[in-house]
């Protein structure tokens, strides 16, 4: 159920675009080129690939990694896979494109964050994998989960992990201060000023100003939209759409009342305060809970679980926060088989067990998300509430619609500078959404795209 790197590294900018974007966009089409070298083959007889030897490097972060893989192996004997920990993704990016920039180095097979799928595949760095039998498993994976990892009838990864949004909350301090589980944003409000008034050193949640995958999942819960790319060379950005401004007023006015915090997250101070009780809910993803019972050990049975508050009670709805996927290079000299890799490890059941189990990763696939043994394991941690299940309900009601900027980097980078510096000054977020709009669409001019 954790994500081992979202919201925990820090955001290393790295252009990935320059000024080629013009040159590139095509990747984005569907017309990349696959495979060391070739064209895009129609289709693969990937019985006939699997057959061939074949030795292929897989970078992840993943701890144990290895024993899906040897599954992999064994059903594939004639295929080797070196695995190679490239560290997390603040290291192994960097290393990344300096080996796709250099022309040598690089690995078959790379895990990489959803949100950075798109900045791949628009450097033309990434294999389609349609070719190679991916799109009969779309069908193993929630609309939403697919929806991050293909455009049109391409698709750059296979999803690994995903990170639905709930919250998990203090359910000792919600009884001692008499606070209903809030069901709304408006409750959520309420209870906010509650608490604050009654424990001045305590907050209802912190809002952290460096972290925009936070807020972008909100966002998304609230059904903005920020970015559409009509056509490959295309990019509508809507930052500062309806949707983002009614979460941004929202906010602006628990700040400004001084009801929640806005602490950094992801360090000493704020593990601090997880532990010692100053925030009474933590908005988070599905790897929360497990990321959780590592961090504040001695809350353990304090904390429960419900889905994020709504803004229309009626229609529930989430956003997602994090995942990872399996991607395949372009310039891989086994693309068959490192295509293999990549939805073998992601789609098989029992390499999908392995990886909610041993890795606690939160499932991408529809099979795992209902898997009964997985629904029903209860954690003494929240209490014995059966939180896999919580989650996996919440899952249902992500939307499919949202998608990734093809230089996400930049955009998260750019919130840290507007608005997560109205978070910290305890400003309009509103306004400064604006200026993460402004900043964004002028970046994306030019680097080559049509702005609207």
């Amino acid at each position: 159920m954790k994500s081992p790197t979202t919201g925990r590294r820090s955001r290393l900018f790295t252009t990935a675009v320059g000024g080629l974007a013009l040159l590139v966009l095509t990747a984005c089409s569907g017309g990349s080129s696959n495979g060391a070298g070739g064209g895009t083959p129609k289709s693969v007889d990937m019985a006939a690939e699997l057959k061939k030897p074949a030795t292929i490097e897989f970078w992840s972060w993943l701890n144990g990694i290895e024993d899906e893989v040897k599954l992999f192996e064994k059903k594939y004997p004639n295929i080797k896979v070196k695995v190679v920990n490239a560290g997390q993704p603040a290291a192994e990016y960097p290393k990344l494109r300096t080996a796709l920039k250099a022309g040598s180095g690089a690995p078959d097979v790379v895990q990489l964050e959803t949100h950075e799928v798109p900045s791949f595949a628009i450097t033309k760095s990434l294999l389609d994998l349609a070719p190679y039998g991916a799109d009969k498993i779309r069908s193993k994976f929630p609309g939403w989960a697919w929806g991050q990892v293909s455009q049109g009838s391409s698709v750059y990864a296979i999803p690994q992990d995903s990170g639905p949004m709930g919250m998990l909350y203090r359910k000792d301090i919600f009884d001692k201060y008499h606070i209903k589980v809030p069901t709304t944003w408006a409750e959520f409000a309420t209870a906010a000023e509650k608490l604050h008034k009654a424990d001045p050193k305590a907050y209802l949640t912190n809002l952290p100003p460096t972290n925009g995958t936070v807020y972008t999942g909100l966002l998304w819960q609230a059904g903005s939209r920020p970015f559409k790319s009509p056509t490959p060379t295309s990019l509508r950005v809507g930052i500062d759409d309806s949707a983002a401004r009614k979460v941004s007023d929202y906010w602006s006015g628990l700040l400004k009342s001084g009801n929640v915090s806005t602490d950094p997250d992801f360090n000493d101070q704020w593990y601090r305060g997880l532990a010692s009780g100053k925030y009474a809910t933590w908005l988070t993803a599905a790897w929360g809970p497990m990321f959780l019972q590592g961090t504040a050990k001695k809350t353990a049975g304090k904390w429960r679980v419900a889905p994020l508050p709504q803004w229309d009670a009626g229609e529930p709805a989430s956003g997602n926060m994090g995942g990872s996927t399996s991607a395949v290079i372009r310039t891989s000299k086994h693309p068959a088989a490192a295509a293999a890799l990549a939805q073998f490890l992601n789609s098989d059941p029992a390499s999908t067990k392995m990886l909610a189990s041993k890795q606690s990763l939160f499932p991408a696939t529809t099979a795992q998300l209902n898997d009964q043994k997985f629904l029903d394991e209860s954690l003494p941690f929240f209490g014995g509430q059966k939180v896999n299940r919580v989650f996996s309900d919440i899952a249902k009601t992500v939307k499919t619609d949202f998608t990734w900027s093809p230089f996400q980097d930049y955009v998260f980078n750019t919130f840290n500078e507007t608005v997560g510096k109205a978070m910290t000054r305890r400003q309009d977020l509103t306004a400064a959404l604006t200026q993460w709009q402004d900043s964004v669409t002028g970046y994306a001019k030019k680097q080559g795209f049509t702005v609207s």
